[in-house]
């Protein structure tokens, strides 16, 4: 468990850094726009960037705290070993789709970004770097539910 206060440590201080560049690139924007009437082109597409990372892997870090969003009625009504049994099924579903929807098709979609060789628009940055916060957020989420499987078994 030590390795999993660290991750989610660099994790907090990461989303952190991303959520401060987000308000100062707003802020820049706001003024840029009002005060010096002359509107930054980029500050828009950042702040898109920005909350695409922030979202994903905000998602990554919330599925290892086990607080993503859930459908408690019906859980709630099981017994201790069905709840048990049920949050195994729930942590191999959210497994398969890190595995198969993050992992893997984020890598495609990475993949095939670099090889179109598609910059974004005013930052002129590769794609292929904006998208790659899904497979990265898909091997965190991997390593959660691998750790919560584990957990769950003993």
């Amino acid at each position: 468990m030590k390795l999993r206060t660290q991750i989610d440590s660099i994790l907090e201080k990461i989303l952190v850094v991303i959520m401060s560049l987000m308000v100062i690139n707003v802020l820049w924007q706001v003024f840029s726009r009002y005060v010096m009437a002359n509107p930054s082109s980029f500050t828009d597409e950042l702040a898109r960037y920005l909350m695409i990372w922030v979202g994903v892997l905000g998602a990554a870090y919330v599925a290892g705290k086990g607080n993503h969003v859930a459908i408690t009625y019906f859980t709630e009504k099981f017994t201790p070993a069905n709840l048990k049994k049920v949050q195994v099924i729930i942590n191999l579903t959210i497994l398969a789709f890190a595995i198969l929807g993050m992992l893997i098709g984020g890598m495609r979609l990475v993949y095939i970004t670099l090889v179109l060789e598609q910059l974004s628009p005013s930052l002129k940055i590769p794609l292929g770097a904006v998208y790659a916060v899904i497979p990265i957020s898909g091997l965190l989420i991997i390593y959660y539910k691998i750790s919560d499987l584990k957990k769950q078994a003993q």
